[in-house]
């Protein structure tokens, strides 16, 4: 278990650096490992058996890899001195933290839109959801922006941090490379119905915990948070949150449209195909960009609550020890 100064140095330095596009970024680095290993499995199988088979290979592969890689590297500094190898554990958690970006991001999209420009809006847009923004009216993206809040503060951030705080940089670093494989196989289509099942099994197993404590940290940051509503967003949360496909994806879209008190959800599109999604909230109103702002608000309050928690787990276990 890493220190309270690791876990918050992480933090800091996600919050003042951000992603920075110069940067090495592990994660670009792993989604040019799973491309490369990818194009490698496949020239080697055939039929449903043989891609399950070549699709978990790549995912323990990659993520052995990645725990196996930081782990060294933090090895190797640690023998340097013990400051080095704190300071390379503070660097590696950063990486793994996205709140920044998230934060960043999403505020350049509500600030198109309340601007006038819907054009650019849909363009930001673009650079954090999977769906097709184009043709998007007001509320459809403010209504993206809070659902990919909602998902990128458990996966960018609660996560990770749960993660760094029980394992260190090995173990958060292995979740992100479960998580990116998810994001590039782990979908249910004809090209990934076998080939991505074990990555996105891992990633259920992995995000299991993390989206249930985003959840709850999204009720106690509602609290706080001036014009949102933490009991309904209990009642939502245990009333919706399971109605994803996923046994994750709903947890903190429940939790925040309840808090928020508008609805969720609904028909999405993913290159040129409708889908339709659950409503979270379904008696509420369709949100807004105000609703999207606090958004922001409800995925920062959450994010230190988590931090706060997870510096307490770490001082008390390091003075049991």
């Amino acid at each position: 278990m890493i220190s309270p100064t690791t876990l918050m140095g992480s933090f800091i330095l996600d919050l003042l650096c951000g992603d920075p596009e110069w940067f090495p970024h592990p994660v670009r680095l792993i989604g040019k490992a799973v491309e490369e290993l990818e194009k490698s499995a496949r020239h080697r199988t055939r039929g449903p058996q043989g891609e399950l088979f070549a699709g978990a290979w790549v995912t323990a592969v990659i993520t052995g890899g990645v725990f196996v890689a930081a782990y060294i590297s933090l090895q190797f500094a640690s023998r340097k001195s013990r400051n080095a190898g704190r300071a390379a554990e503070i660097l590696l958690g950063w990486t793994a933290l996205a709140l920044r970006n998230l934060l960043d991001e999403a505020e350049a999209v509500i600030f198109a839109v309340e601007s006038g420009n819907l054009v650019l809006a849909r363009k930001c847009l673009a650079r954090i959801v999977g769906r097709d923004t184009e043709g998007l009216d007001e509320g459809e993206i403010a209504r993206a922006v809070i659902e990919t809040v909602a998902e990128s503060t458990c996966d960018g951030v609660i996560a990770p941090m749960f993660y760094l705080v029980i394992g260190g940089a090995p173990v958060v670093l292995a979740f992100k490379a479960v998580s990116t494989l998810d994001s590039m196989i782990g979908h249910r289509n004809e090209r990934y119905l076998y080939f991505g099942r074990a990555a996105a099994r891992a990633d259920d197993i992995m995000n299991y915990l993390p989206a249930r404590i985003s959840a709850a940290a999204i009720v106690l940051a509602a609290s706080v948070v001036r014009g949102t509503d933490s009991r309904r967003a209990v009642a939502i949360w245990k009333r919706d949150g399971g109605k994803h496909l996923s046994p994750n994806a709903g947890q903190s879209e429940a939790a925040i449209a309840g808090a928020l008190q508008v609805r969720l959800g609904g028909v999405n599109s993913y290159d040129g195909e409708l889908h339709q999604m659950p409503h979270f909230g379904a008696e509420f109103g369709a949100p807004t960009t105000r609703h999207a702002r606090q958004s922001l608000k409800l995925a920062f309050g959450a994010s230190l609550i988590v931090l706060a928690f997870g510096c307490a787990l770490s001082l008390w276990r390091s003075r049991e020890h």
